[in-house]
């Protein structure tokens, strides 16, 4: 008699294991979707997109993937994210700035972004004061361990750097130089002096010749313009986030910052996640009004699950996703904010899907890019040439083997993912 009890729902199947690639091979990325509607191969090799040809035309004594059902992406990079508090919001209170516990959760969160798709990040981290120069040292050894997965540039960020308590501040930053930050960062709105603080920021800067990435809220606009004058010419490149308090200010000052901004070459960095301990306030700069008036804008994560936003996801699809639903940018602003301009920012090397230009590519599930940002979960990210991170996402429904009408229906049905 057959058994009439209710029976389990089958077992999802089983995710594909990641296929093994060797650095030193040839890859070859198969059907994969691009944002024009073609659908192509793409050969990589050196580091380098070797060859883009209509689907099927390429050929390779390497390893295949087939990214059918996949849409084709220059990766993103992260620039903004702070490695030495994140994933400390479970701690139940300050974050630990023992070096161990540092170094896990900067090497943990460096992962967790990769795997949405970042290949490059800038981590700000905090130096001086309880800090000392441990938390830097972590975030280092963190940078080194992840050589070959991504390219992690660490921000030293002093407290103050103006009259007596400045010198102790001045004289940890160089040190820090010395050590291996390779960027010039800090918040002047924090030191007594905002201006000085500035000004030595940039000193520092011009001697070492490193980048300069400073936060500020940009609520005072004849401060930020004076940032932006003090800042004009400055090469490699100055860096501005989140300039939330832009977006509180009258329309006409808020313009005439913009175009200063503008004027001086400086990048702004906004965080539409939400803001970072840095900055007291929250918001999100007026990004269109800022494009509008030539603004290279950036944008980054913040606070990845540490006491200024604890549910912090550091997913780049999610800022581009948020700049489009909430900020009215279109997709493909959105995601040029969190791809080329943050690459830019960061002073790297353009990505494009063509011949010549770096493999540096996320691949996601989805036919275009609207669809791509609201959300997609399976990835596949190539950092140097090579599958770096690879997510499979399987949605199953209880009992809902597929029916004739179903079919007939056309309704879309995931797969497991590439192979």
């Amino acid at each position: 008699m057959p058994d009439s009890r209710p029976q389990p729902p089958p077992r999802p199947p089983s995710p594909p294991e990641p296929v093994p690639v060797d650095p030193a091979a040839p890859l070859l990325l198969c059907g994969a979707r691009l944002t024009d509607g073609r659908t192509v191969d793409v050969r990589l090799g050196g580091g380098r997109i070797e060859a883009v040809g209509t689907a099927g035309s390429l050929a390779t004594d390497g390893t295949r993937i087939d990214l059918t059902g996949y849409l084709l992406l220059p990766a993103p990079a992260e620039p903004h994210v702070h490695a030495d508090t994140a994933l400390s919001a479970d701690a139940g209170g300050p974050a630990s700035y023992d070096p161990r516990d540092v170094r896990r959760r900067a090497t943990e969160a460096a992962l967790l972004q990769l795997g949405h798709g970042a290949t490059a990040l800038r981590a700000h981290v905090r130096v001086g004061d309880v800090a000392g120069l441990g938390t830097l040292t972590a975030v280092l050894l963190a940078e080194r361990s992840l050589r070959g997965l991504a390219e992690l540039t660490v921000v030293a960020m002093p407290r103050v750097l103006t009259g007596v308590a400045g010198a102790d501040g001045l004289a940890v930053l160089r040190d820090a130089l010395k050590m291996g930050a390779s960027v010039v960062g800090g918040c002047p709105d924090l030191d007594p002096d905002p201006l000085g603080y500035v000004e030595a920021v940039l000193e520092i800067a011009s001697e070492h010749g490193c980048p300069v990435d400073l936060h500020t809220d940009a609520a005072d606009p004849a401060r930020l313009a004076r940032f932006a004058a003090m800042a004009g010419g400055l090469r490699p490149g100055v860096v501005l986030g989140p300039c939330g308090g832009l977006a509180r200010l009258p329309a006409e000052p808020a313009a005439r910052t913009a175009d200063r901004l503008a004027a001086a070459g400086v990048t702004v960095a906004c965080l539409p996640q939400g803001g970072c301990g840095a900055v007291d306030r929250r918001g999100v700069a007026p990004v269109r009004l800022l494009r509008s008036a030539g603004v290279r804008v950036a944008a980054g994560s913040g606070a990845l699950r540490d006491a200024s936003n604890p549910v912090g996801r550091g997913d780049p699809l999610e800022a581009a996703y948020l700049l489009a639903s909430c900020h009215g940018l279109s997709p493909e602003d959105a995601y040029t904010a969190v791809s080329t301009s943050a690459r830019a920012a960061l002073g790297l090397p353009e990505v494009r899907v063509e011949a010549g230009f770096p493999a540096e590519l996320l691949a996601v599930r989805g036919d275009g890019l609207p669809g791509a940002l609201a959300p997609s979960y399976s990835r596949v990210v190539v950092h140097g040439g090579r599958v770096v991170a690879w997510t499979n996402a399987v949605r199953e429904y209880c009992g809902s083997a597929p029916a004739a009408w179903e079919a007939d229906a056309g309704l879309p049905r995931q797969g497991r993912g590439p192979a």
